[in-house]
């Protein structure tokens, strides 16, 4: 791994690398676009509750498990694990697609667990820290404490402006989309749940074999 000495050559990389990260649509991005249909704030709280996760995760990294390597059963583990909860969020969604439709207005304590949820299921996100993640730690370790803490506030507020502005232009533009259109918003929602965890399963079986 080639370590970047400059503190604002890494930060800025920080800044492209979560940029190219954040624009790929996941599951945090199809439950951001299913809640902005009841509530513009519905981005911001939902970047929230994915930094109650995200924040603990990095500090761990960095204090402990970047003294380790990170053995292969355990990736597979995350992928297993994380894969078969994403398929039931996807099946769970499925089946609420109606109520969801004609659901009141989210709230914000509603928004914020969606966050914690979705983001502590994701077999990718969890990888994601683990491998490339882990790298960057390593890397903001040589900046110490300060700059890590400048990594890691860097890295969540590209999460948190892309979610907030994606929920604010959805709610905005409701108006524009019919019951077709918002039950095609479901189904997108559903398939990127499903799609994505059975990437993760079948990547975890293909790891095993």
């Amino acid at each position: 791994m080639v370590l970047i000495t400059d503190i604002y050559v890494f930060l800025a990389s920080v800044v492209l690398i979560s940029l190219s990260g954040v624009l790929m649509p996941g599951p945090l991005f199809a439950v951001t676009i299913q809640k902005a249909g009841k509530s513009k704030s519905a981005g911001a709280l939902i970047a929230i509750g994915h930094g109650i996760v995200e924040f603990p995760l990095m500090f761990l990294i960095f204090f402990v498990l970047s003294q380790f390597v990170i053995p292969n059963y355990v990736q597979v583990a995350v992928e297993l694990v994380g894969g078969l909860l994403m398929i039931l969020m996807g099946i769970q969604t499925f089946r609420k697609r109606h109520a969801t439709q004609n659901a009141p207005m989210t709230s914000q304590r509603e928004s914020v667990l969606a966050g914690i949820r979705t983001t502590a299921v994701n077999a990718g996100f969890i990888l994601w820290w683990l491998t490339v993640g882990t790298a960057l730690i390593l890397n903001a370790k040589l900046f110490g404490l300060i700059g890590f803490s400048a990594f890691a506030g860097i890295h969540w507020l590209c999460d948190f402006s892309f979610y907030t502005l994606a929920a604010f232009a959805v709610f905005k533009s409701q108006r524009f989309l019919n019951d077709q259109v918002k039950m095609a918003i479901t189904f997108f929602c559903v398939a990127v749940f499903v799609g994505f965890g059975a990437y993760f399963v079948s990547s975890a079986f293909w790891s095993l074999i």
